[in-house]
């Protein structure tokens, strides 16, 4: 994604790409947004340095949740960003670093700056990047899970 980010924008193509690789369930929502919406989303999002009009910008794009925008950010810039998913919030959750949302689901604005916010102070201590970060905590969830994936939970 190195030639999105200086170009500034992501291709139709790209887009797709990053929903197979991260969501393929909303390949049909994807698909259904225009080329133009395709490319004017991601430019507004990587032209501002405000993370809520990032998010939001990707955001308005069909088909694209929380978790599908911080992959494109992630997949731009995995120097500053790391996925969120369920499995890294129920990691961070069990440890305590995080306090709402145990199930890992149904992410806002708020929850995905916590995130970010977390993953860019252990970035920084450890001198990596956030998307290192963020994939040790996966593969931390994958040797410590106990049934079930997705639980049923509140908030």
């Amino acid at each position: 994604m190195r030639p999105a980010r200086v170009r500034g924008y992501l291709t139709p193509s790209d887009f797709e790409k990053v929903c197979r690789w991260k969501s393929p369930r909303a390949l049909r929502y994807i698909k259904s947004n225009s080329a133009a919406r395709i490319r004017s989303a991601p430019k507004r999002a990587l032209a501002t340095r405000n993370e809520r009009r990032r998010l939001d910008a990707l955001l308005a794009l069909r088909g694209v949740s929380v978790p599908m925008a911080s992959a494109i950010l992630m997949l731009v810039d995995p120097k500053r960003y790391g996925v969120i998913d369920i499995r890294v919030w129920q990691i961070l959750h069990a440890i305590g670093a995080v306090t709402k949302k145990p199930s890992g689901v149904g992410f806002a604005f708020a929850n995905w700056y916590q995130f970010l916010m977390i993953l860019r102070h252990l970035s920084k201590t450890l001198g990596v990047k956030a998307r290192d970060v963020e994939g040790a905590l996966f593969v931390a969830h994958n040797e410590h899970q106990k049934g079930r994936l997705y639980r049923e939970s509140g908030t």
